[in-house]
């Protein structure tokens, strides 16, 4: 890979990988929302274009003809927060997906390297589960896995490669969002008990450095139409992730368990098996939960300061 193409490039994971992918010698088109760079890397080797999620198509009057070979698509409107339940926007996401496949297609890209996650097969599991009923959170779920089926059948007709990775929950310094491990090290700051649900549910963490690794391994070496689910290769249940955590950041608080309901789906430890990865593309995560999460924190305090 010598050229690649970056959507959602100012995003959490996309300006990660941008980094990796820099640091690994490739050039980078990086594709932001209104030309917002602030968190893209500043380097010879990227060039920043602007373009929209709900035009993604127009890419292909936008960018200069050049020997593009891979096409990273991480633009998603709606990932975090209220956002994740709104059914409209999840199905446009899915529509936009396809669209950012057939422009790569068009520009000569020999490769496209979706931005999966987890949830696919946690919907699935929870859609198909007698008598469930699902919470809000399953419609970001639901447009994920549309995408990812929508872009394998466009993809074979297309006659490009199309291969899916799928993040089991990323975190890390860059992220700004409401989702559990920030919400939990911000109240672990301000010197709050946080609270969780009993905790018995399998669950997954990977340091945002190891998942940008694993997009460059994957794009580089992953089997074309193959899913690969980037995780810790540690999986276990959510309370051991967060004993650890708190013994490594806030080891005079309390982390109470149980006062908050579990309404989701408890995946088998089997779903969270990456040996496939690492098999194929090389990657095993080498960040440590503690230490991922210290580096959070002093990330965090630094901008509160």
């Amino acid at each position: 890979m010598k050229h690649a193409i970056v959507t959602g490039a100012n995003g959490f994971v996309g300006s990660a990988v941008v980094r990796e992918l820099v640091a690994n010698g490739v050039r980078v088109t990086a594709i932001c929302h209104n030309g917002n760079k602030t968190n893209i890397i500043d380097d010879p080797l990227v060039k920043v274009y602007s373009a929209e999620l709900d035009n993604i198509a127009a890419l292909k009057g936008i960018l200069p003809d050049s020997d593009y070979d891979v096409f990273f698509h991480f633009a998603w409107n709606g990932s975090a927060g209220a956002a994740r339940a709104d059914t409209t926007l999840q199905l446009k996401n899915a529509e936009w997906t396809v669209d950012a496949l057939r422009v790569a297609k068009v520009l000569g890209c020999k490769r496209f390297v979706g931005s999966g996650s987890i949830m696919e097969h946690e919907t699935m599991a929870a859609a198909f589960t007698q008598g469930n009923q699902p919470g809000l959170g399953y419609i970001y779920g639901a447009g994920k896995l549309v995408s990812h089926i929508m872009c394998m059948s466009m993809a074979a007709k297309l006659g490009i490669e199309l291969v899916w990775p799928e993040i089991t929950n990323a975190y890390g310094v860059g992220e700004v969002s409401p989702r559990m491990v920030n919400t939990t090290i911000r109240k672990c700051i301000n010197g709050e008990n946080p609270q969780f649900t009993a905790g018995t549910q399998n669950y997954d963490f990977v340091y945002i450095d190891d998942v940008a690794r694993a997009f460059y391994l994957i794009a580089e070496n992953g089997k074309s139409f193959h899913e690969y689910l980037i995780g810790s290769s540690t999986a276990r249940p959510l309370k051991e992730f967060l004993i650890e955590m708190k013994n490594a950041i806030a080891p005079q608080l309390e982390f109470i368990f149980g006062d908050v309901p579990f309404t989701g789906i408890d995946m088998p430890l089997s779903k969270f098996d990456c040996s496939e990865t690492e098999r194929d593309t090389g990657f095993r995560a080498q960040i440590s939960f503690a230490e991922g999460t210290r580096k959070t924190m002093e990330w965090l305090k630094s901008r509160e300061n």
